[in-house]
């Protein structure tokens, strides 16, 4: 009953983390597209250093698939969906600032903003991507379930749950090590200058070219 119980926490977790896999490939898309329609310009936008990953709508999805994937009534959805992906928004927003000392998006001249972390008309977005998910993706991530239970797939799984880790962990890591260059703090650890030498300024400002310091946005708002 033990390992019953074991294999299937296993098997949800590897389908959990392709819902944020895929999820914030996604993201990256929608971004990339939108940053085409209103700055007419083309530039992958990402959230991690290696790759077209944006971990915020990836936990996005885990967040809808979790909660709004169990509603049917597509009003219901919209709403929560609404709400879910505007707090996200807005967490992810403080965590990134909290940690990095910067923000990638800043809605402070938008209408009922919060914050300038998250705004009515972003929510409105968040509701539309989940009756999305629901309706169009949510059946497809049903389907995983068929390939979890072989090797091959959980080998691929293991190789890029480890990529993951990594990607996410360097990213953390040179983002907070930029926040300490901005302070003019000196390297103190052999971590400190790999990080320097590796992802000095010039990568990360071109990694993440939509990034803005907190304390430069707010001057330019009171100015």
């Amino acid at each position: 009953m033990k390992k019953e119980k074991f294999v299937q926490t296993k098997e949800e977790l590897i389908k959990i983390f392709w819902v944020f896999l895929i999820g914030s490939i996604i993201g990256c898309i929608v971004e990339t597209l939108v940053g085409i329609i209103f700055d007419h310009s083309f530039k992958i936008r990402q959230g991690l250093i290696y790759g077209p990953f944006i971990p915020v709508y990836g936990i996005g999805a885990i967040m809808y698939y979790f909660i709004v994937s169990r509603i049917k009534d597509t009003k219901k959805i919209f709403i929560l969906s609404m709400f879910l992906g505007g707090a996200i928004e807005y967490f992810c927003s403080y965590f990134q600032e909290l940690c990095f000392g910067t923000v990638s998006w800043d809605y402070s001249n938008m209408f009922l903003n919060i914050g300038g972390r998250t705004s009515l008309l972003f929510c409105f977005c968040w509701g539309i991507l989940g009756v999305l998910f629901v309706k169009f993706l949510f059946p497809l991530l049903q389907k995983i379930d068929i390939y979890i239970g072989n090797m091959q797939f959980k080998y691929i799984t293991a190789i890029l749950v480890s990529f993951m880790i990594f990607n996410i962990g360097i990213s953390c890591l040179a983002g907070a090590r930029q926040n300490q260059r901005v302070q003019k703090i000196e390297a103190d650890s052999k971590m400190d200058a790999f990080l320097d030498k590796h992802y000095p300024d010039v990568v990360m400002d071109n990694v993440y070219s939509n990034k803005m310091n907190r304390i430069k946005v707010q001057k330019i708002e009171n100015i």
